[in-house]
């Protein structure tokens, strides 16, 4: 998979096909675990949805392309995300994206904490989560350079 480097120095693999959203989701979604076509499709199951294991599979091995709207859908079920990040020209793959950095960081303690008012419901807007990114970048920025140097330049 091709990469481009973000705003925060990390390198983002490049989300064009359904293959390639469907290989970093399970990368994201199931660290360091290998899932199984079965095991995916029972856990879209519980979820609601339906698909088959093989061609889950078949997504992975690049053999689908175009799947249809339900398709779409029940891998949004299965990975519990929008299901139009893996629509063609999909406008919420930068949000998704946003959204697995921003927890894999509360994951390893790079975040301990968020308050935000006023939000309801709703999740964190895409904009908030970018905004906290780059606030952990430049701060770790700041610190690796004062590692470095012993100053703060």
């Amino acid at each position: 998979m091709d990469d481009y480097e973000d705003k925060g120095g990390e390198r983002t693999p490049e989300l064009r096909t359904l293959r390639q959203k469907v290989e970093y989701m399970v990368e994201k979604t199931f660290p360091g675990q290998r899932v199984s076509g079965r095991q995916f499709a029972e856990l879209v199951r519980e979820r609601g949805g339906s698909l088959s294991h093989s061609y889950f599979s078949n997504i992975l091995a690049g053999k689908v392309t175009d799947p249809s709207e339900e398709i779409l859908k029940a891998l949004g079920l299965g990975f519990d995300v929008d299901w139009r990040f893996f629509k063609e020209e999909s406008e919420v793959v930068d949000d998704v994206v946003a959204g697995l950095r921003f927890l894999a960081k509360r994951r390893t303690g790079e975040i301990s904490g968020l308050a935000a008012r006023g939000l309801g419901d709703d999740k964190l807007p895409p904009e908030l989560l970018q905004f906290a990114l780059s606030l952990l970048a430049e701060a770790k920025a700041e610190r690796d350079t004062r590692d470095n140097d012993g100053t703060v330049s």
